[in-house]
């Protein structure tokens, strides 16, 4: 996301967990409370892209953040 922000991205686009977490992205938790939202249901669902890379939907960013859950 070098030049373009969190709001020019189509929502089809993926996110890494840097991209979503504060500092560099909208979400300010810390990672172990968001892997724990995630785990409990609380925070959306990651999509695998291979063993070790993990990725969240822009729509479902920004569906957290409209619900305020945060």
């Amino acid at each position: 996301m070098d030049n373009v922000t969190f709001d020019d991205l189509p929502n089809d686009a993926l996110l890494r967990e840097k991209q979503v977490l504060h500092p560099h992205g909208p979400v300010p938790v810390s990672r172990s409370t968001w892997w724990a939202g995630v785990r409990s249901g609380r925070y959306p669902q990651p999509v695998k892209l291979g063993p070790r890379t993990t990725a969240w939907r822009v729509a479902d960013i920004r569906t957290l953040l409209k619900q305020g859950v945060l």
